[in-house]
């Protein structure tokens, strides 16, 4: 198989007969998150919401997300399969249909969702299909996962919103999955907050340049 042919093959999301079957046993991760100490998993204090949000490589996203205010927690994960506690290496051969996800825990009185969205959107390319930038592959797709119906309303209104300004700058149309309820799947610890830990790793993070419509 030719190079092209791995890259194409990486692009193409799996049929029922090549998806990966689940693990016996969930992904061990820290009880707290490295940089602010609190809990990683629920239950989280009343009043706070949740999203997941895909935008490429989760590290240097999850990074961006932590710095917001009115973000309580971010943790990185996959999401968007039906496989269980898949592994990161499993996730990357491109034949489980999950996303490299964060989950962010906000305080929707400080930031609303659709604060959130307007970074979502501005620091990835959401036109790219099945990759963002020089990363390639199913995993890296651009998605918007909430947890009830009020929210996908928002994030499609959100779309809607910057794919008009897209439009007006001469861009693509947007790829981006939006949808609800979708399983969460802690990642490794070593993932977890990693630019904290590793300040000079990879990051990923880009955009096209165009702002949200303010």
């Amino acid at each position: 198989m030719s190079l092209m042919d791995l890259i194409n093959k990486k692009s193409l999301l799996p049929n029922d007969s090549e998806a990966l079957e689940g693990r016996d046993e969930e992904i061990e991760v820290p009880d707290v998150h490295f940089l602010n100490g609190t809990p990683l998993k629920a239950p989280f204090p009343e009043g706070l919401s949740q999203a997941i949000f895909g935008m490429g490589c989760f590290w240097g996203v999850e990074r961006k997300f932590w710095q917001l205010d009115g973000v309580w927690l971010t943790s990185v994960g996959y999401s968007g399969g039906e496989l269980e506690d898949p592994s990161y290496e499993i996730v990357c051969s491109g034949i489980t249909d999950h996303v490299e996800v964060i989950k962010v825990v906000f305080n929707p009185e400080v930031i609303s969702l659709a604060d959130l969205l307007k970074v979502f959107w501005e620091c990835h390319d959401p036109t790219q299909g099945m990759r963002q930038g020089n990363d390639i592959g199913t995993q890296y797709r651009s998605v918007c996962y909430c947890n009830n119906e009020a929210s996908i309303e928002v994030a499609k209104a959100s779309l809607d919103q910057y794919q008009k300004a897209l439009e007006e700058m001469g861009l693509g149309i947007i790829t981006t999955e939006i949808k609800s309820n979708q399983p969460y799947f802690f990642a490794e610890e070593y993932h977890q907050q990693y630019l904290d830990k590793n300040p000079n790793g990879y990051c990923g993070i880009g955009g096209t340049g165009c702002e949200f419509p303010r």
